[in-house]
Parts: C-alpha cells; sequence; structure tokens
C-alpha cells in the first residue's frame, strides 16, 4: 500500500474526481477526510469507503472559499486522526459565459473557489503539517485550461493558471519544511458534467479530435495520478503540474487535419 496510515484530506470529494481519489486513497491505506458541500453525497462517499476497504473516513462540510471553514476543516481532520499528511485541493466550480456578459459576481464566484479556495487549503494544511514537524503533501488540481484558451470560460483559464504558478511558488515556499507541492491538470475526463456534454453528439466528436488517445478519461486515471504524487514514487517531484489529458496538451490540430 502506498498510503499506508497517512491521513489525507480531499476537497471536492463528494463526486467526479474527487470521490474517486478519495476511494483510491483509501484503497492504498490512507484515512480519508472528504470534504464537500453537501452533506448527504458526502456520506454516501465515507459508507462506499467503509464497504469497500473497511478504513474508517470522515466527512466534513466545507466552502473552500471561506478560511474558517477550511481552518475547521484542518481541525477536525487533526481532532480525529492526529495528524495530516496529505492535502488534496481538489475542489472546484466552472461557469460558462462570453467574456463581454461574464458579470463581476460570477468572475468572483470562480476565483473564490478555484483559485483562492486553493491557496486557503494550502496555507492552511501547510501550517499544520509544519507544527507537526514531519513534512507532507499537497495537490493542486489545476486544468489543460491553465494553458489551453477558451473563449467562454475566461475566469476558469484565470484560475486555472493561477494555480499552476500559485503551485510553483508554494513548492519553493515550502520544500525546506519538508513539504512537495505539485498539481494535477486533468484533460477531458466522465464526469457529470462530460456526461451532459456526450449528450451533444457534434461537441463529443470535437473533443475527441482534439484528443490524440481519442477517448475521454475517467476520473479512476486521475486518481491514480494523484496517488503517485501523494505517496513517495514522485519523491523526487516539485512544482511539477502532471497531466492527465489524453495527449491533448501535445496536440497543435485535430486528428483528421495532420498530415
Amino acid at each position: 500500500m502506498k498510503l499506508k496510515d497517512k491521513v489525507a484530506v480531499i476537497t471536492g470529494a463528494t463526486k467526479g474526481i474527487g470521490a474517486s481519489c478519495a476511494l483510491e486513497f483509501a484503497r492504498e491505506g490512507a484515512k480519508v477526510v472528504a470534504c464537500g458541500r453537501t452533506t448527504e453525497l458526502g456520506e454516501e462517499v465515507t459508507k462506499q469507503i467503509h464497504d469497500e476497504t473497511g478504513r474508517d473516513s470522515l466527512f466534513v462540510q466545507c466552502d473552500v472559499s471561506k478560511s474558517s471553514d477550511v481552518q475547521n476543516l484542518i481541525e477536525q481532520s487533526v481532532k480525529r486522526f492526529g495528524r495530516l499528511d496529505i492535502m488534496l485541493a481538489n475542489a472546484g466550480t466552472n461557469a460558462k459565459n462570453d467574456f463581454l456578459d461574464i458579470s463581476e459576481e460570477e468572475w468572483d464566484q470562480v476565483i473564490d473557489v478555484d483559485l483562492k479556495g486553493t491557496f486557503l487549503c494550502g496555507q492552511y494544511a501547510a501550517r499544520q503539517m509544519v507544527r507537526e514537524k514531519h513534512g507532507g503533501v499537497i495537490i493542486n488540481v489545476s486544468s489543460v485550461m491553465a494553458v489551453l484558451g477558451l473563449k467562454t470560460q475566461a475566469h476558469y483559464c484565470a484560475a486555472k493558471g493561477g494555480i499552476n504558478q500559485l503551485t510553483k511558488a508554494m513548492a519553493l515556499g515550502l520544500i525546506d519544511h519538508g513539504i512537495r507541492v505539485n498539481a494535477i491538470g486533468p484533460g477531458p475526463i466522465l464526469t457529470e458534467l462530460m456526461q451532459r456534454v456526450a449528450e451533444n453528439q457534434t461537441l463529443m466528436d470535437t473533443i475527441l479530435r482534439r484528443t490524440p488517445m481519442g477517448r475521454i478519461g475517467t476520473c479512476e486515471e486521475v486518481a491514480k495520478v494523484a496517488v503517485f504524487l501523494a505517496s513517495d514514487d514522485s519523491s523526487f517531484m516539485m512544482g511539477q503540474c502532471v497531466y492527465a489529458d489524453g495527449g491533448r496538451m501535445i496536440q497543435s490540430f485535430d486528428n483528421d487535419q495532420q498530415s
């Protein structure tokens, strides 16, 4: 087991990538604290962890854009399990709007959850790890949209681009405390949102053309990357964003346009 007896806090863990990470971390031996806004969904995740692995886990309701909630998340985690080893800052939100029509409220909502939330989770987790004096791992969840552009998601692209730079700065600022910081950049992944996108065959065909592997990734595949970054297997990595994207980042043209 790669994460045996490690205590891992995972935000945005009630569904999608976060829920898959929570289960995969537990399979690898971690004591998981799942965080999200919806208690009912969070309790379903902890039940699944117990039913499949027999391991103890905890759900804490949390809005990562609020410092008081994040502070409580860390406190409850340490109260239950006695320490903190891993923070996976996965919680995020998105919105779709033309640049000219994005309201200040919409901009703030995406930036507050995606970028500010990642900052708060990293800072509170790092402070706890420093107090415990045993190092740790912080993993931020970015996106291919940190580098690629999308005209209807300026706020999301800005937030994820910020996460990439934040990851580098955090890595440099925390390595002297034995804390490694890296990020994951998912590409097209079969989440609930992508399932809705799949109903539009034209749009789905476009996504597949732009993905060299010719398919959508799974949440479980991203979770395995997260386990790698959380474990000693990645002990010489810091400040990196690992893209789990089916090759999306390396392709300039659609598959059918290349010669």
